[in-house]
């Protein structure tokens, strides 16, 4: 059985030309991508071993290792982090001895006021599993007629794999679903991972499975929305990791007058300020 850890290094491998490294050209190949052979070769180790990793017959190599193949790949920042992360589950450190759970869904009072403070701005606190935990009325503004609401427990990564309107209000949904299934990958544990990939996987089919053995990291630029309403936003995303709570304060900020202005039009039918979703 594979582990994350294996299925991203094949998957990394798969997608890289051996031209992408300066390597010469060897004729046809069985699968596409580098060689194991010659990745094994850059990277100082045995095909051997090479093998056992990517099929999740060792699930523990050491650091040096895990930087080697790094380095191997020339794999960028949030690759490595990504990397080291997966290294850690694959090999248990992640792992939970309880039944899996949902990640628990209360905001604190001191991050609720802090959000209170951005009104009139669009700013709502979410986690790796997508769920929408508290929001300013300027978030529900400009996500008002999408549908994200239509649950009482909304959840960002559901939205986008599994209701429709999802494809029109993100002009960008690939790029976006990219980072929604990458983020699952970041979940507080692997339990509340397993959790979530459960319930969510049989809804969402492959668009959602096949990301996430992709394991691509995505680039995050630039928010693009199409609102209902015919208006075009478009947000640049500041996010603050809230590391003790394993949640995210994250910021949309109009990227162009033209959007602050939309922003502006959004937000005049709205009523009250920040909403805590229990």
């Amino acid at each position: 059985m594979g582990t994350p850890l294996g299925d991203f290094i094949r998957a990394k491998r798969d997608s890289t030309q051996p031209a992408d490294l300066g390597l010469p050209d060897r004729g046809r190949r069985r699968s596409p991508g580098l060689r194991r052979v010659d990745l094994a070769a850059r990277a100082g180790i045995s095909v051997e071993y090479l093998t056992r990793i990517e099929q999740g017959r060792d699930r523990n190599p050491s650091i040096a290792v895990v930087n080697a193949l790094a380095d191997a790949l020339s794999l960028g920042p949030a690759e490595r982090n990504h990397l080291r992360y997966l290294t850690k589950i694959s090999g248990g450190e992640c792992v939970a001895h309880t039944r899996p759970a949902p990640p628990p869904r209360q905001v604190r009072p001191s991050v609720r006021r802090t959000l209170r403070l951005l009104e009139p701005g669009i700013a709502l606190v979410t986690n790796r599993m997508g769920d929408v935990l508290a929001h300013t009325s300027a978030f529900e503004a400009v996500t008002n007629g999408t549908g994200l609401f239509d649950s009482d427990t909304p959840n960002l990564t559901r939205y986008v794999f599994t209701d429709p309107r999802a494809r029109s209000f993100f002009p960008d949904w690939d790029d976006v679903a990219d980072e929604r299934a990458f983020d699952l990958w970041l979940g507080p544990s692997l339990d509340t991972y397993e959790w979530f990939t459960a319930e969510l996987a049989p809804l969402a089919g492959p668009d959602l499975t096949r990301r996430l053995n992709q394991h691509v990291v995505p680039q995050r630029g630039d928010l693009r929305l199409h609102h209902p309403s015919g208006r075009e936003l478009r947000l640049v995303r500041e996010t603050l990791e809230l590391a003790a709570d394993a949640q995210q304060l994250v910021v949309l900020l109009p990227a162009d007058e033209a959007t602050a202005q939309s922003v502006d039009d959004l937000r005049r039918p709205a009523h009250g300020g920040l909403r805590a979703i229990s």
